[in-house]
């Protein structure tokens, strides 16, 4: 108990800044205070305060990344019968990494042995404009769950890199679900750009991470079978 009682201080002295709502993207996620599912650590480590507000910070801005510049994609739609393997390609459109001035941790709360924390992203000029043209009639929105491993013994880092496998395979389920429904017929690929429109929802589910995601998407080319 007096352990969580400090890294509550700790996490709390953090400053809090008022902002214009409009200007601001808010978002919580949330990190285990014990060793991850899937890690085997024989003697556990108290949790470090700084290290675990690193970790949502920088999980917060994967998600902010994703909102404010989000991905370009090459989806290979796949087809078993032709021996076409179903795969998708991400390039991220910018980064906002964790230490960026305008990211901050703001409310915070210990429960359920996790550390609940609530992110606020202040975006530049440049990048209010790049989330204005998401928000455009150019993108559709879609909802999808993904899926990804658990992790075994891994290091704090990867954390952010087993949830990010979850969150991709929500963007690739997404995808696939749009296509399915503006195509009449199965194409070979598809091309185009996709954003995160929130934080992702992740829960274990029947021994994976489970991550359920709101998209905005664009597919700028529909590339059928007949061209190859």
């Amino acid at each position: 108990m007096l352990r969580f009682c400090a890294l509550g201080l700790l996490l709390f002295s953090i400053p809090l800044f008022v902002l214009p709502a409009q200007e601001v993207l808010r978002g919580q996620v949330w990190v285990e205070l014990e060793p991850m599912p899937g890690q085997f650590i024989e003697d556990p480590a108290p949790p470090d305060a700084e290290a675990l507000r690193r970790r949502a910070l920088e999980e917060a801005s994967l998600f902010f990344s994703a909102m404010v510049y989000g991905w370009a994609f090459h989806y290979d739609i796949g087809e078993q019968a032709r021996n076409i393997p179903e795969q998708l390609e991400l390039e991220p459109q910018g980064v906002i990494p964790w230490g960026d001035p305008g990211l901050f941790a703001t409310d915070t709360e210990v429960r359920d042995n996790r550390l609940y924390m609530w992110a606020d992203f202040r975006p530049s000029a440049a990048q209010r404009r790049r989330l204005s043209t998401w928000t455009s009639g150019m993108y559709r929105s879609a909802q999808a769950v993904g899926h990804g491993p658990l992790g075994g013994p891994v290091l704090l880092a990867d954390w952010v890199t087993i949830k990010q496998a979850a969150l991709e395979d929500a963007a690739r389920a997404a995808i696939r679900t749009m296509l399915r429904g503006s195509e009449r017929q199965r194409p070979k690929a598809a091309e185009g750009f996709i954003s995160l429109a929130e934080f992702p929802v992740f829960w274990r589910d029947a021994g994976q991470w489970a991550a359920s995601g709101r998209f905005r998407v664009k597919v700028e080319e529909v590339i059928p079978f007949a061209a190859y």
